[in-house]
């Protein structure tokens, strides 16, 4: 019997396609990309983790130009803090959820895995946290209401649990089209990966292959 898609994949999946005109897209604050394009990768990371970081200083930035502003991928963040090994990998997850409310996700996501050794080894992170506010452009006293009300906790939580359910146990994991590609893979298994995800889903809308 198939396995069934996890619930909260299945509705991020659907949360992919492009918004009905005049509906706000929940994903478009941690997303880059066309929201219609036609391959969406899911990555499932931990802002504490040394190999989430080296993908997202190393690998990511080539993607980014070949893939996702090419318009042929859409990339999604999906939190996924390790907390058994990562403890302050939550409120690092916090901060940038709470970032993304204020249309700074991304600046955010690029700061923490930038300092992850100043922050990583704190018994008490939010004080450093707090000061990437005027790095990114932030309203501070906004991020800060945001995390002490731990508005974004249940949507952090929600976030690790569907990447739990679908079937990451390591981070980096990412969720491309109903597969999962584990691990910090080179630039290279990427770029053969989404190429032949992109020239199937190509091939299906125009009625090729």
């Amino acid at each position: 019997m198939p396995h069934a898609f996890p619930l909260l994949v299945t509705l991020l999946f659907a949360l992919s396609r492009p918004p009905a005109p005049g509906a706000q897209d929940p994903l478009a604050s941690r997303s880059k990309g066309d929201a219609a394009a036609p391959v969406v990768v899911y990555e499932m990371s931990d802002f504490q983790c040394p190999f989430c970081k080296r993908h997202a200083e190393q690998t990511f930035p080539a993607l980014e130009r070949e893939f996702v502003q090419t318009g042929k991928v859409r990339w999604v963040f999906i939190n996924y803090p390790l907390t058994q090994i990562h403890p302050n990998a939550v409120p690092a997850a916090e901060v940038a959820m709470c970032a993304a409310r204020q249309g700074g996700f991304w600046p955010v996501h690029d700061l923490l895995f930038r300092h992850q050794q100043v922050w990583s080894p704190l018994k008490e992170p939010g004080a450093f946290f707090l000061t990437l506010a005027d790095s990114a452009g932030l309203n501070k006293a906004a991020l800060t209401s945001c995390l002490q009300r731990g508005e974004v906790r249940d949507l952090v939580r929600a976030d690790a649990e569907g990447a739990a359910r679908s079937g990451a146990t390591s981070t980096p994991t990412f969720y491309i089209e109903g597969g999962l590609l584990q691990g910090a893979a080179p630039t290279a298994v990427f770029r053969q990966v989404l190429d032949s995800v992109y020239r199937v889903k190509v091939a299906r809308k125009t009625g090729g292959g």
